[in-house]
């Protein structure tokens, strides 16, 4: 099978699976790719949005606005060709020297520097954030200083310590946000979403 056959194979089994649901149309393909990226059909319950998320995601990748991804492997899984139509990029912060360094001398997580140094280059960037929920609190605190604007923050940090209290933190920032409520998210979930934005915008 090609690829195309097979993601479009895989998608109508999930579509089959999720059965009857109450998810609004904007963000049904944004859960289903989601579910794609991981077979984990928690995040039909579990993934949420602020009420503008969607709208403020597309609007923001038209403009061509920065994605920033707190790992590689987020920022790998973003799909390139789709991000420069518009004229956006991807960038994560977190290997370069200066931010080791930096985090290291203060006693701090790269994670942390790394959003401090996204927001002063690209303040009002998507913010896709997978693994670290360290990045997720200091972005909210950036916020919160109006250091970082956001144009949205995709917020799914995946783990045990902080996780879940990090992403309550940014549903209450009055930011746009997609947040995966709980433990569970990871890199892959956080550039799945950024891939069914890009996607959803190609089909208008």
């Amino acid at each position: 099978m090609r690829p195309e056959a097979i993601e479009q194979a895989s998608m109508a089994i999930i579509a089959k699976e999720l059965g009857e649901h109450a998810i609004p149309g904007e963000r049904l393909p944004i859960v289903m790719r989601v579910i794609h990226a991981t077979a984990d059909f928690d995040f039909a319950r579990t993934l949420a949005f602020s009420e503008d998320a969607v709208r403020a995601g597309q609007e923001a990748l038209l403009r061509g606005v920065t994605v920033v991804t707190d790992t590689q492997m987020a920022a790998s899984g973003v799909n390139k060709k789709l991000m420069s139509a518009n004229g956006g990029s991807v960038r994560c912060y977190m290997a370069g020297e200066d931010v080791a360094a930096e985090a290291e001398a203060r006693g701090v997580t790269r994670a942390v520097v790394s959003m401090e140094h996204a927001a002063r280059d690209v303040p009002d960037a998507i913010f896709a954030i997978g693994n670290a929920p360290t990045a997720l609190l200091r972005l909210c605190e950036l916020v919160a200083e109006g250091t970082a604007r956001p144009s949205l923050v995709i917020g799914v940090p995946v783990g045990f310590v902080n996780v879940v209290e990090s992403k309550e933190v940014l549903m209450r920032t009055g930011v746009p946000w997609i947040a995966a409520v709980g433990r569970k998210g990871g890199s892959p979930a956080a550039a799945a979403i950024v891939n069914a934005l890009l996607l959803s915008m190609q089909k208008k």
